[in-house]
């Protein structure tokens, strides 16, 4: 058996730099965005056009090896185990954020409403939630610059859900259709996902402009402003992120790739889909409806 049969080894790849820079310059423009930077949007699109053109250069890099027959069994292996150890990096990153929440509602904001230190520092301050925290308080009162309106969850955010839970069997259906070898039902079940995940994306940026336009509700509204744009903002990027995948699959199975025993493409972005629909299901209940 040669070395090649054996094990693919890959040549040496640009493409991890590039994706690195492409993050680096959406962070760095998202910190001048929120030091009112005029150059933060821009440096924002720049840096998630590089970040896209990254996905688009690897993911075809990717698919020309796999349909090339360069891949073998334990290559496929190989794939999965770093697909999983990547969706379980994802639940350690949201679980992170969801703790936060939890000791922000749980714990912190009771501490400040208890005891003589907490009526020293924050005289009339509540343990409610949502609160913008004790800085809007004056003599007891907010002030009218620290008025905001909670985001209500049977509104765009129950709309939303409904349309990942749909979206979610559509990607389903797609993969009954690969399995059974029916290409138009993939391609025309990818085409629902991919469509209602960006309608997903479409409708939270609808649901942020209101939230600044017309209820007060910021990043800078205390502590359930950021965690509230912390969490659903991450939510909606990984979103995005999963619609690109699907996208490339999508592209991929209109070219005539993948078969019913050859396809953990589709199956790794199917897996990081779902993960996505259930940490919205959490989000849901924790953030909107409690």
């Amino acid at each position: 058996m040669s070395t090649h049969n054996a094990y693919y080894i890959p040549h040496k790849a640009t493409w991890p730099i590039i994706g690195t820079v492409g993050l680096f310059i959406t962070l760095a423009g998202f910190a001048n965005y929120l030091n009112g930077s005029s150059i933060g949007p821009g440096m924002m699109v720049l840096g998630l056009l590089v970040f896209i053109f990254m996905l688009t250069g690897w993911f075809t890099l990717q698919s020309l090896e796999s349909e090339y027959g360069m891949y073998n069994t334990q290559v496929g292996i190989s794939y999965r185990m770093g697909m999983m150890w990547f969706i379980f990096s994802e639940v350690m990153f949201f679980a992170v954020f969801f703790g936060a929440l939890w000791y922000t509602r749980n714990l912190s904001v009771p501490w400040l409403a208890e005891g003589e230190t907490g009526k020293i520092l924050h005289q009339g301050f509540e343990a409610v939630w949502p609160t913008n925290g004790p800085g809007h308080l004056i003599d007891g009162k907010p002030t009218p610059d620290g008025e905001f309106e909670a985001m209500g969850a049977w509104g765009l955010a129950f709309l939303n859900t409904l349309i990942l839970l749909s979206s979610g069997v559509t990607c389903t259906w797609a993969h009954h259709g690969l399995l059974a070898g029916k290409r138009q039902q993939l391609i025309q079940g990818l085409i629902a996902t991919v469509g209602l995940g960006f309608l997903f994306v479409g409708l939270q940026a609808y649901e942020y402009h209101e939230a600044y336009s017309e209820m007060g509700l910021t990043l800078g509204t205390g502590i359930y402003g950021s965690t509230f744009f912390m969490l659903t903002g991450f939510h909606g990027f990984h979103v995005c992120v999963g619609a690109i995948m699907l996208s490339t699959v999508l592209f991929r199975s209109w070219r005539g790739h993948f078969k019913p025993e050859n396809h953990f493409a589709f199956e790794a972005a199917a897996w990081y889909w779902h993960f996505v629909d259930v940490v919205w299901l959490g989000l849901f209940v924790f953030v909107y409806l409690l």
